[in-house]
């Protein structure tokens, strides 16, 4: 069975062994919510699981209120996010040299630039068209997660890599991001065939720049991702301030309620690194409540893509999850020597080294 084809299976198992565990129960209400026929009334209520938590190795949740913080790595005159508390990190690690620092300095000065620089051309273009912008903005956030794959998948094939954790979640990430673009659509934000082509053509040049820097340095294009999805989170946290009013007063697109409101929210988990699985359940009663869900799912895109900075650093929610649940079983079963061992190399340099070099 080829590669692709053994990970999609898996991970469908995996979503349907997780549904009876993770997944709760969604309650109708005789308030009425907002649905586009008008006809059905729904409200949603979370339900919190009892659960031991569980340390995420990517980074330590910290929730007040369940308001969304972003832990901050830009310069602070560059950072439109308010943050009220640190995120601490999970896992240690040494202190980079002189040369090293130079390097991390630059690549993050230079990602930085092309974000703002991307930001002026939206905002030339799209001042006051919200949701034409937000179509924009999640045709090129899906970009990224794509390229990652495309990038594993090859050293995959050449022996070069395999790490399933990665796969797993940035596929995740571009099923959450398809998700958010399904709901501008809805809203009409690609009705005008300029918006089309601007977000298309934006999108080809954004795969191939990703894909070369990935190749070069992971952390550089990982740290790009969170500069995009950091100025996602921001826009869409003004736009709920601009518009909260409105908003609450207009019906959740379809899209929306299929997607946050699902019985099987196993690649909702999946992506959100910095939080125990079946933690976050979204209520969906208006347009309001699906934005303010986007945005959070921005700072969780956000806080992964900090995780993954550090190069080993990024492990599946449900792959901690797992380890604590089935330790019993792993300790008194036998190895069954089906799971392939683990590669592993950071960008094609490093990666062709360790391929030249012979094994012991």
């Amino acid at each position: 069975m080829a590669p692709a084809a053994t990970f999609a299976t898996s991970l469908l198992a995996l979503s349907v062994a997780k549904r009876k565990v993770c997944n709760p129960k969604r309650v109708s209400s005789s308030r009425s919510s907002f649905f586009l026929s008008g006809s059905i009334s729904l409200e949603p209520q979370s339900l919190l699981l009892s659960r031991k938590p569980l340390r995420v190795k990517a980074t330590t949740l910290q929730e007040e209120d369940e308001k969304v913080v972003v832990e901050d790595s830009f310069p602070a005159k560059t950072s439109s996010i308010d943050q009220e508390e640190a995120i601490d990190s999970g896992v240690s690690t040494s202190t980079p040299g002189r040369v090293d620092s130079w390097i991390i300095k630059f690549e993050q000065m230079l990602n930085i630039a092309l974000t703002e620089s991307v930001i002026k051309i939206l905002d030339a273009f799209y001042h006051d068209r919200h949701y034409a912008r937000f179509f924009v903005l999640e045709t090129i956030a899906r970009v990224p997660y794509f390229s990652f794959i495309s990038v594993l998948h090859m050293y995959e094939s050449f022996g070069w890599w395999r790490r399933a954790d990665y796969l797993k979640v940035h596929f995740a990430e571009s099923w959450n991001e398809l998700h958010h673009l399904l709901i501008m659509e809805e809203l009409g934000g690609n009705s005008f065939w300029l918006d089309r082509f601007l977000a298309q053509l934006i999108a080809v040049f954004y795969y191939f720049m990703t894909v070369f820097m990935y190749m070069l340095s992971p952390r550089m294009a990982y740290h790009f991702s969170e500069c995009v999805e950091r100025h996602a989170y921001s826009t869409y946290d003004k736009f709920l301030k601009l518009k909260e009013e409105e908003l609450k007063k207009l019906p959740a697109p379809e899209a929306a309620i299929k997607y946050y409101m699902s019985e099987d929210l196993y690649l909702f988990d999946e992506f959100q690194t910095a939080r125990v699985p079946c933690t976050r359940r979204p209520k969906i009663e208006n347009l309001y409540d699906v934005f303010v869900n986007i945005r959070d799912d921005e700072a969780e895109h956000c806080k992964t893509m900090k995780a993954c900075q550090t190069h080993g650093n990024l492990r599946s929610p449900h792959s901690n999850m797992n380890m604590n649940i089935n330790t019993n079983s792993v300790e008194d079963e036998p190895e069954s020597g089906c799971s392939a061992p683990e590669a592993d190399c950071e960008g094609i340099i490093d990666c062709v080294k360790k391929s030249l070099t012979p094994h012991n």
